[in-house]
C-alpha cells in the first residue's frame, strides 16, 4: 500500500526520479532485443549488410505487433492509475483483466494473418532478391513468438502504474540478458544465422512473459489478474482503447513510416540506402526509447494525481519530466552530429554502409532535439486522460506532415535520397512546436477547470 500512497504525497521530484529511472533502464534495455540482434547480424562475416537490410525489412511488421500490445497498455494503465487515486481498486482489477483478455484475442489474430501475409508485405516494404530470403528468415519465427510480445509490452505498463518501477524494469532486464547470452550460441555457434537472432528474441519474449504474469497474479501486486475479471465489458475495455489510440497510432504509424521510408529508398538509392535507414532507425530508438521511459515513469504520478485532484503535484510532475526530456534530446543531437560514423560503425562493419549512413545521419537527425517537447507533452496529455487532443497531435506528426513529405519533397530537389531524409527533421521540428504550444494551453484551462 506504501507505493501507492507515495504518488499522492511526499517529495514529487523523489518520487519521480524513483519511478522514471527503472522506467528509463527498462526502456534502454529493451531496445536490446532488436538492437543486439542488428548488431550481431551486421558483423556476420561476408553477409552482415545484406542481413542487416533485410532483417530492417520486418520492421513495419514488428511496430505493428508493438502498437497492438501499447494499444491496451498505454490505454488501460493511465485509466487503473486514475480509478486507484479515485479509490476504486477493483474498477482498476477489470480494466486490468479486460486488457489482457483483449491482448490475448489479438495474439492469435496477428499471429495468423502475419504468418500468411509475410512474404508480400515484405516485398511491398522493398524487398529485394538479395534480401527477402534473410527477411523471411527472421520474421517467420519472430511472428510464431508474437504472443509473448503482447503479454509483455501490453500488461508491463499496469506493474509500473501501481508503483513497482524497478519490478517493471526487472521484466525487460531478465529478457534482454537472456537475449544477449542466446544470440551468439544461436547465431554462431548452433550456425543458425539470422533464424538464430529470432529464435534468441522470442525466447527471450517468453521468460519476461511468465515473469510479468507471476507478478500480476502473485501476492505483492496491488492490483490482481483473476478470471473473475477476463470478461470483456464494452464500458471497460472501450474507453481503455479510446485513450490508447493515441499510442497506438504513433506506433503503428511507425510501420507506414518505415514501409514509406524503404520504398523511396530503394527506388532512389537501392539496398545501400536502406541497410542506412535500417542503421539510422536503431540509432533514432537511443534516443525515443529512454523518453517514452521518463514519460512512463512520470505517468503514474500525472495520472493518479490528477484522478486525486491534487494539480500542483501534476504540474510539478509534468515540470520535471519536460526538462529531462528535453534535456536528453539535445544532448543526444549533439553527439550524433558530431559522431556519426561511431554510431554507424556500431551497426555495421561494412565500411561503404558505415561511410553513407554517417552523410545520411546528419540529415535525418539533425532535428531530434525537438523530439523531447513532442513525446514529454503529447504523452502527459495520455497520461491526463485526454485522448483526442493526444490522438490528433500523435497524427500530425507522422500522418499528416513526415509521410507526405517522404513523397513530395524529393519533387523540389535534384538529390532525391536528400530530399527523402529530409522529411524527418522538418515533420519533428514543426510537430513539436505545435503540441508544445497546445499542451500548455490546454493544461492551464485544464488547472483552473479543477480549481
Amino acid at each position: 500500500m506504501k507505493k501507492e500512497r507515495d504518488m499522492g504525497q511526499g517529495s514529487v521530484g523523489r518520487a519521480m526520479l524513483g519511478m522514471a529511472v527503472p522506467a528509463v533502464v527498462a526502456q534502454v534495455v529493451n531496445l536490446l532485443y532488436n538492437v543486439v540482434d542488428r548488431i550481431y547480424i551486421g558483423h556476420m562475416e561476408g553477409i552482415g549488410g545484406t542481413a542487416l537490410t533485410g532483417v530492417g525489412l520486418f520492421t513495419p511488421v514488428l511496430m505493428l505487433l508493438t502498437a497492438f500490445a501499447m494499444l491496451c497498455g498505454s490505454g488501460g494503465a493511465p485509466r487503473a492509475a486514475i480509478a486507484m487515486g479515485k479509490g476504486e481498486r477493483q474498477e482498476a482489477e477489470r480494466i486490468l483483466g479486460n486488457c489482457f483478455s483483449l491482448l490475448l484475442i489479438l495474439s492469435v489474430v496477428l499471429t495468423v494473418v502475419f504468418w500468411f501475409a509475410a512474404e508480400p508485405l515484405l516485398w511491398m516494404f522493398g524487398a529485394s532478391e538479395d534480401t527477402i530470403g534473410y527477411a523471411l528468415q527472421y520474421g517467420k519465427i519472430y511472428i510464431l513468438g508474437s504472443v509473448f510480445v503482447l503479454i509483455v509490452m501490453g500488461t508491463n505498463p499496469f506493474i509500473t502504474t501501481q508503483g513497482f518501477a524497478k519490478f517493471s524494469m526487472l521484466t525487460t532486464v531478465i529478457g534482454a540478458i537472456t537475449n544477449i547470452v542466446l544470440d551468439p550460441i544461436f547465431i554462431f555457434l548452433l550456425d543458425l544465422g539470422v533464424r538464430g537472432a529470432a529464435l534468441a528474441t522470442v525466447l527471450s519474449q517468453a521468460v519476461s512473459a511468465v515473469w510479468v504474469l507471476r507478478f500480476l497474479t502473485g501476492e505483492r501486486t496491488l492490483l490482481r489478474l483473476s478470471w473473475a475479471r477476463m470478461r470483456l465489458e464494452p464500458k471497460v475495455i472501450l474507453p481503455c482503447l479510446g485513450l490508447g489510440i493515441s499510442t497506438f497510432v504513433m506506433v503503428s504509424t511507425e510501420s507506414i513510416l518505415s514501409v514509406s521510408f524503404t520504398s523511396s529508398l530503394s527506388r532512389f538509392g537501392g539496398d545501400l540506402a536502406v541497410g542506412a535507414m535500417t542503421v539510422l532507425t536503431s540509432i533514432n530508438q537511443l534516443v525515443t526509447m529512454p523518453l517514452q521511459g521518463i514519460c512512463q515513469g512520470a505517468q503514474p504520478l500525472i495520472s493518479y494525481n490528477f484522478g486525486a485532484g491534487k494539480m500542483d503535484r501534476v504540474k510539478q510532475a509534468f515540470r520535471y519530466e519536460f526538462l529531462i526530456c528535453v534535456g536528453h534530446a539535445v544532448s543526444f543531437w549533439a553527439l550524433v552530429m558530431l559522431f556519426p560514423s561511431f554510431f554507424a560503425g556500431i551497426f555495421t562493419s561494412d565500411g561503404d554502409l558505415v561511410a553513407y549512413t554517417a552523410w545520411a545521419m546528419r540529415i535525418f537527425l539533425c532535428g531530434i532535439f525537438s523530439v523531447g517537447f513532442q513525446l514529454s507533452c503529447q504523452q502527459s496529455f495520455v497520461a491526463l486522460g485526454q485522448a483526442k487532443i493526444s490522438l490528433f497531435l500523435a497524427c500530425l506528426r507522422k500522418l499528416i506532415l513526415l509521410i507526405p513529405m517522404i513523397f513530395v519533397l524529393p519533387l523540389f530537389f535534384r538529390d532525391k535520397v536528400f530530399a527523402v531524409f529530409l522529411a524527418e527533421p522538418v515533420s519533428d521540428i514543426f510537430a513539436a512546436a505545435v503540441t508544445t504550444a497546445v499542451f500548455f494551453v490546454k493544461f492551464r484551462k485544464l488547472r483552473k477547470r479543477h480549481e
